[in-house]
């Protein structure tokens, strides 16, 4: 029964942030916001919704290993699952903004979040208010800039959509939304409980790879079709935005406590070498590029750690 609980809990996430994303563009439309700000503000607030309920959801029910693993895992699955799996299907380009910018951001997000966590072992409302605020101060530099973001995601269609649609939109997505988050964080837990390991081990894995299906999907369609909708600068900011708006407002809501040890001594420091990694991977051996070669050595780094995750406890 828990595993039927998972997987609607899955469902429910993947059409509530579909119809959450599609109301929030119509709106933005209504109110005459350009497409370049809504789709490096709206679009990707909206597709961290899915992830922010599990959190907020594990975090009110007690569950805080699997409120800071699901963005831990998330994080880890964005590069070694959905970024390898995406360049064995076709080679990924790569944009010189990603050292120059996105990320050193992302990694200063990444240990940022390590300071707060091992200073004292909470995450606490202040500091995910200031994490929160930095993505702010970071979006306004993006903005400022003028640079594209996630423009090409933006739906044209939906500058046309009635008011009584995006309003019937909002409440099933979220609704949807909520009653995902609730059934998949409590049907986890019950897996966790009856195989024996531990819900930080759920959170870094089955909840993780779970809210990152829908991004595998696109990210593959779109590479099987040649098309550029996929770009290693979209996963750096859902990361970003992973750690600053999902745990940043999860923490506000309910301080983040760090309840087993492992999370600090192994896994956060998994997802900071995925995250370094790619730096030597786009300079070697040709430039700016992610090969297939490369992405089968994220994959096969990704499978790894799964292997590890499950095996040491």
């Amino acid at each position: 029964m828990s595993i039927l609980w998972v997987i609607l809990g899955f469902v429910l996430l993947v059409v509530g942030g579909e119809f959450l994303v599609r109301s929030s563009v119509a709106l933005s439309f209504k109110f005459k916001i350009s497409k370049m700000v809504i789709g490096m503000t709206v679009v990707s607030f909206a597709t961290s919704a899915p992830e922010l309920l599990v959190s907020i959801q594990a975090a009110l029910s007690g569950s805080s290993a699997i409120a800071i693993n699901n963005v831990i895992g998330s994080n880890i699955a964005n590069i070694g699952l959905v970024l390898g799996v995406t360049a064995l299907v076709g080679n990924i380009a790569v944009d010189k903004s990603f050292y120059r910018l996105n990320w050193p951001v992302m990694m200063i997000f990444s240990m940022v979040l390590y300071y707060f966590l091992k200073n004292d072992g909470v995450l606490s409302g202040l500091e995910g208010g200031m994490l929160f605020l930095a993505l702010i101060v970071f979006l306004f530099i993006l903005i400022k800039k003028g640079k594209k973001g996630n423009v090409e995601d933006v739906d044209d269609t939906l500058e046309k959509v009635s008011n009584f649609k995006i309003v019937l939109w909002l409440l099933i997505g979220a609704a949807a939304l909520y009653f995902g988050s609730e059934w998949l964080v409590e049907g986890s837990k019950d897996i966790a409980r009856s195989v024996g390991v531990s819900e930080a081990v759920i959170g870094v894995s089955l909840i993780a790879v779970g809210t990152s299906v829908p991004e595998l999907a696109a990210s593959v369609i779109a590479a099987a079709k040649q098309e550029k909708a996929i770009s290693l600068g979209n996963l750096i900011g859902s990361n970003i935005f992973n750690i600053a708006s999902v745990l940043g407002i999860t923490s506000i809501i309910k301080p983040i406590t760090i309840t087993e040890p492992l999370i600090l001594s192994n896994d956060i420091f998994w997802m900071l070498g995925f995250s370094f990694i790619l730096i030597p991977l786009i300079i070697l051996p040709k430039r700016l590029q992610i090969s297939r070669m490369k992405g089968f050595f994220l994959v096969l780094a990704y499978g790894i750690f799964m292997i590890l995750i499950f095996s040491r406890r």
